[in-house]
């Protein structure tokens, strides 16, 4: 995996920008990824506030409801492992779509504790929506990249998850 040398566009150190007032801005191959990593995590917020506003469901609601519709019957617990996320978390995530009447819970008849998750004709419908979305760029991306590259940073990515979560 290659990254870009830092441009002179960048914010400098100090708060000027490299327009010639301030030295250029120099990264290691580290912070370079690590300032890469915050762009996307930012451009997912913005993204997930926009669908927010024009679908009425964020991206981590809709990754959600597209995970259950893919995955009928899935439980919460499974779904927080999927998602990688605190439990509470995905309650909360759970309760707003059902709420917003696009999923529902049904009690497991052998253990009436666990409840599996479906989404609803209306979450279905939402569901096939794809344009404005945080996997439609996705999708774009991959198109953009040969499938080694898609593998290849899916293998650095789950490295670097593994690496972060072992501390």
């Amino acid at each position: 995996m290659s990254f870009k040398k830092s441009s002179n566009k960048r914010a400098a150190p100090g708060g000027g920008v490299g327009n010639g007032t301030a030295p250029p801005v120099v990264l290691d191959r580290a912070l370079e990824f690590l300032r890469l990593m915050w762009a996307v995590d930012h451009q997912l917020h913005s993204v997930s506030k926009r669908m927010l506003g024009t679908a009425g469901i964020t991206a981590p609601q809709r990754l959600a409801l597209r995970i259950i519709g893919s995955n009928p019957g899935l439980t919460s617990g499974q779904l927080a492992t999927l998602l990688h996320l605190d439990p509470g978390t995905v309650s909360g995530i759970v309760k707003r779509l059902e709420e917003g009447g696009l999923l529902t819970r049904a009690r497991n008849a052998d253990d009436t504790r666990r409840m599996h998750l479906k989404v609803t004709r209306r979450g279905g419908a939402l569901n096939q929506r794809r344009t404005g979305t945080v996997e439609a760029a996705t999708m774009r991306t991959f198109g953009a990249l040969k499938p080694s590259e898609v593998a290849a940073t899916s293998k650095f990515l789950q490295q670097f998850a593994d690496e972060l979560e072992r501390g």
